[in-house]
């Protein structure tokens, strides 16, 4: 990616890689960009999938979150925690949904509350 790139990358999704303490990201500009890329497209495809979902199985939109979420720390395609809880925000943001509330989990992994 060049410098003179037109995507932003939003400081929420670069501070996942920053570590506590540390003021510069872990990762280059250009892999942080790619990963920004490739989770808020996720986000984007999984609008529609929540919207049948919430209505098919006529549950809370906190209920299809929480189902979503498993999904993104599960499987080939699993995303690392802070990307998934990233993505499940960005879903949520853009369906206007109440954001998702996290709590740690044993192992790393950040759960629903």
């Amino acid at each position: 990616m060049s410098e003179d790139s037109q995507i932003v990358v939003p400081p929420s999704f670069i501070a996942l890689y920053v570590d506590p303490g540390r003021s510069r990201p872990r990762l280059p500009r250009e892999e942080i960009a790619a990963r920004h890329e490739h989770c808020d497209d996720l986000a984007n495809l999984l609008t529609e999938h929540a919207r049948t979902r919430q209505w098919e199985l006529g549950v809370t939109e906190a209920d299809v979150l929480e189902r979503i979420h498993r999904g993104l720390l599960s499987g080939d395609g699993a995303l690392p925690a802070p990307e998934a809880c990233w993505v499940l925000c960005r879903l949520a943001e853009l369906l206007d949904w109440p954001q998702p509330q996290f709590e740690d989990e044993p192992g790393g992994q950040d759960g629903l509350r």
